[in-house]
């Protein structure tokens, strides 16, 4: 049998790492890469916020908007989409991960990837 954690058990952990250690977005990068079993954030104070699993009733509701996104994107041809596994860093510093996410473009366009990864 499989147990669906409850929406209110989805509060992430808050680790705060900062001003003892400034982990640089390679570092971030670094433990989410030797950790991928966990969902990392980072937030502009530095804080290491580890996010937990979503329920069922959220992830019905997230796969049914990249379902839409997708669709919508691709009928367009405006941008590309990103699912909930990809960092941005935001100009505040901190990395994010969003449920989805989509940048404008025209078709063809070339994307900076070197704040996303």
């Amino acid at each position: 049998m499989i147990t669906q954690l409850a929406s209110s058990d989805n509060y992430p952990i808050i680790i705060q790492i900062s001003p003892i250690f400034d982990m640089t977005d390679e570092q971030f990068f670094e433990l989410c890469q030797l950790n991928r079993d966990y969902r990392f954030e980072k937030t502009a104070k530095g804080e290491l916020m580890i996010m937990s699993p979503t329920g069922s009733e959220t992830g019905n509701r997230n796969f049914n908007l990249l379902v839409q996104l997708g669709n919508w994107i691709e009928k367009g041809g405006t941008g590309i989409g990103f699912d909930s596994s990809t960092g941005f860093i935001l100009p505040n510093g901190a990395t994010r991960s969003p449920d989805a996410a989509w940048i404008k473009g025209e078709k063809g366009f070339i994307l900076d990837l070197t704040k996303i990864w």
